[in-house]
């Protein structure tokens, strides 16, 4: 059994074997006698203390294990370069005349944000150190990639959490691919870095930082447990809502406004893709509001990486269907049928509350003829998912005194003949029963399709002289005229119109105007 001791090293607590303590006890003592003489010793073998600190906790957190026998500090010594070896090299390069402390990166290069010569987040300068570019180029680029649709913020935001920060002086040395060895801390004291005016910006999130770090710590706790709370309410809700959605899927919710719009084919991987954009950035918000508030670990690398390549997976899907379904609007088609009436000196026109049921709704539906004579199937319920209903009627003074009625059907579609054939897919219910126009409330699909923004569009041509009489139901289908104010009576069912020269009129109006000639 080996007795062990404990040791503070670069303000960290860490338990030595006791011949392991003496090994470490002379390495060190080599080390501050050979920077004594520089005038930054103690800066020198402060970094190197912290640096040996760093690599004695990485050994066990990898190895698991709770004491540094010998031979970690021999491993540790022999990374770190003795101090022989170190004044070997010095006095050769001293004899050969070119002594001068090197400013070329001799080790491996590591990705960090630089906050030293940040202007907001140091992304660019860190970027900058790993790909041997110029900062300013990098900002540039990221300036003009803004203007691309705001992908630029995205990307900042997302280098942003990703890359770490660079804090102790090993990782500042390992960002610009300094070895961090006895003469990569030397060359970084006897080569200072200037550090750049960081503007505005950066003085305001250093401020920010500062304030979170303190007095608004308590504040940020208050704020991320809030934020936890709604977070973990919204994933819930967006859980339940994909559960109820693929629960409905044998009622056929495609069929189903807006749902309707996305064709069955790809429904099911289109929504899984939205579920996922929406999903994934609550899930990290909610877990680093944990971190926040309770002092959590961050969150591990590879599962920060996982989730944001779902995430980019989820997003470029929903892209791509988007754009899909965006395409089957790109071309329109329309087509008319002009339909004359029989006049009458005053016509009712009424809204038809009644379904159209094509063949095969009629089976699946088993409507039996006998059974439904003399009734009438109504479908003026609507719920919130249904269709728009789409058409609109409006009324014009007839130009050969005739009364007819021009239906125009239209539709949108990937080309030109889907978009005609969405149009011919159209049934609209009108009818003429003497003097009472019945129209329906809404256009039905003869076929299953898709929504494609149908409608029909109906125009009446009225002679002039003749009496509308226009029930209630309808002011919403009819634009272009005040209806409301037409009404003398608030339980009034039809309000009164004339056709005149001039276009339709409310009928007591038009009274009062004659009484007042």
């Amino acid at each position: 059994m080996k007795k062990t001791l404990n040791i503070n090293i670069g303000n960290s607590i860490i338990h030595l074997e006791e011949d392991a303590y003496e090994m470490l006890t002379v390495y060190l003592n080599e080390v501050k006698q050979h920077f004594a003489k520089n005038a930054d010793d103690f800066e020198i073998v402060t970094d190197i203390e912290n640096r040996i600190a760093e690599m004695f906790g990485e050994i066990l957190t990898i190895q698991q294990k709770q004491v540094i026998d010998i031979q970690d500090v021999r491993s540790v010594i022999i990374q770190m370069g003795s101090v022989k070896d170190f004044e070997n090299s010095e006095e050769q390069e001293e004899n050969n005349g070119n002594y001068q402390p090197s400013s070329t990166p001799t080790g491996i290069k590591k990705l960090y944000r630089d906050t030293d010569q940040a202007m907001v987040a140091g992304v660019c300068v860190g970027l900058g150190h790993y790909l041997n570019i110029e900062a300013r180029w990098l900002r540039l680029a990221a300036l003009i990639s803004i203007f691309i649709g705001g992908s630029g913020i995205l990307i900042y935001l997302i280098m942003w959490i990703v890359i770490p920060r660079a804090e102790s002086k090993s990782e500042k040395m390992a960002m610009r691919g300094e070895a961090a060895n006895l003469r990569g801390f030397m060359n970084s004291h006897l080569n200072p870095l200037v550090q750049q005016s960081r503007g505005f910006l950066a003085e305001f999130f250093e401020f920010l930082g500062n304030f979170i770090s303190g007095t608004g710590k308590a504040v940020l706790k208050v704020v991320a447990t809030g934020v936890v709370i709604f977070g973990s309410f919204l994933l819930l809700m967006l859980i339940i809502s994909l559960a109820g959605l693929f629960g409905l899927w044998d009622a056929a919710v495609y069929s189903y406004f807006p749902f309707s719009i996305i064709d069955e084919t790809y429904f099911s991987n289109m929504v899984l893709a939205a579920f996922v954009v929406f999903v994934i950035p609550i899930l990290a918000l909610v877990l680093f509001s944990i971190r926040v508030a309770f002092n959590g670990k961050p969150i591990h690398k590879t599962l920060s990486f996982g989730l944001l390549i779902i995430w980019l997976v989820g997003l470029a899907v929903s892209v791509f269907y988007i754009a899909k379904v965006s395409a089957e609007f790109k071309e329109s088609a329309e087509f008319a049928q002009v339909t004359e009436l029989v006049p009458h000196k005053t016509l009712v026109l009424s809204i038809d509350k009644t379904r159209f049921f094509t063949k095969e709704d009629s089976l699946n539906y088993k409507i039996d003829p006998i059974n439904y004579k003399g009734r009438r199937i109504l479908n003026d319920g609507r719920g919130p998912l249904d269709q728009p209903r789409n058409m609109s009627l409006r009324l014009e003074k007839s130009q050969n005194g005739k009364i007819a009625l021009t239906e125009n059907y239209s539709s949108n579609g990937r080309t030109f003949e889907s978009a005609l054939k969405n149009a011919q897919n159209i049934h609209y219910d009108f009818q003429q029963v003497d003097s009472t126009l019945n129209f329906s409330s809404a256009l039905q699909l003869m076929k299953k399709a898709n929504y494609r923004g149908q409608e029909v569009s109906l125009t009446l041509a009225v002679p002039v002289g003749t009496h509308l009489k226009i029930n209630r139901d309808f002011n919403r289908y009819l634009n272009g005229y005040n209806f409301w104010d037409c009404y003398s009576d608030d339980n009034q069912e039809y309000s009164e119109w004339v056709m005149t020269e001039t276009g339709l009129e409310c009928l007591n109006q038009h009274k009062e105007g004659d009484s007042d000639h």
